[in-house]
């Protein structure tokens, strides 16, 4: 018998991956690390260049295939679909999504020169979602909201890699405890396993980032410890990602990251994002 969470994903039998934003007024407050930017200005690059990163990975010779399909939801003052879609669902395929940006902006990176240092260089910047910082948290609404339209997904891909859900996040909930909207959302599940759901925890003070902990000990207080227990354990392959990053991992890890910098959250975005068997 097969074990669970290693379906190939192929145009046949595509992936989802699921992004819940927290849109509420508190991410407007600076992000730590001294970027300069609000939390929502960096996570919104965070995911406009992760979602352009997916556009690369399906791209082959004949165009943008469609091995995932993606949603966004944001919330805060409102909870609400953030791509264009159609039929009521967050969903588009990954080569409509290529197809269509809000905008293509230009901007300025810097590159290796050859030579040791560092220059600057303008490229072209898809645009899918924008920043946003109003209202409150409603978190549990939103793991709701992911639920419905995941359920619909999943009975139409019965034989896919089961979804893939990010919630990030700068505070809790304030529409009452997430915690059993978010277990019914692991437990949907397809036939090769139950859907993953991954919390990341923004942060904007100094303050020890925790990365994939195995137990609750080393978390400061009773809204992380929460998160945590709604975070799902990583799949072999996702040990196998994040070991490769240089992380401890093992038994019992989940796919949770409490303080996180920009830096944190590229990397848990960048592991959680990898797929077991890409055909």
């Amino acid at each position: 018998m097969r074990m669970a969470y290693q379906a190939d994903i192929s145009r046949s039998n595509p992936g989802c991956f699921l992004f819940l934003i927290d849109q509420s007024g508190s991410m407007a407050d600076p992000f730590a690390g001294g970027t300069g930017h609000s939390k929502a200005d960096e996570l919104a690059t965070i995911i406009n260049r992760l979602l352009a990163s997916l556009v690369i990975r399906c791209s082959k010779d004949e165009g943008v295939r469609d091995y995932f399909d993606v949603g966004v939801i944001g919330y805060g003052a409102q909870v609400a679909h953030s791509l264009a879609s159609a039929g009521g669902t967050p969903f588009v395929p990954i080569s409509r999504l290529a197809d269509e940006p809000l905008r293509v902006e230009d901007r300025v990176q810097k590159i290796p020169d050859g030579a040791g240092g560092l220059v600057e260089q303008s490229v072209k910047f898809p645009i899918w979602i924008d920043p946003s910082a109003d209202g409150g948290t409603p978190m549990t609404q939103a793991l709701g909201r992911g639920r419905t339209a995941l359920s619909t997904w999943v009975d139409a891909h019965r034989g896919s890699f089961p979804p893939v859900v990010f919630n990030v996040t700068d505070g809790e909930a304030t529409d009452g405890d997430p915690s059993g909207a978010a277990a019914q959302l692991r437990g949907l599940a397809t036939d090769d396993g139950s859907a993953l759901l991954f919390n990341v925890h923004l942060s904007e003070r100094r303050a020890p980032t925790v990365e994939f902990p195995a137990t609750d000990e080393a978390l400061p207080d009773a809204f992380a410890r929460r998160l945590f227990s709604m975070s799902s354990e990583l799949p072999p392959h996702l040990q196998a990602a994040a070991r490769q990053e240089g992380y401890e991992v093992g038994a019992g890890t989940r796919g949770f990251v409490f303080n996180a910098d920009a830096t944190s959250v590229i990397q848990f975005l960048d592991i959680g994002t990898r797929p077991a068997n890409l055909r």
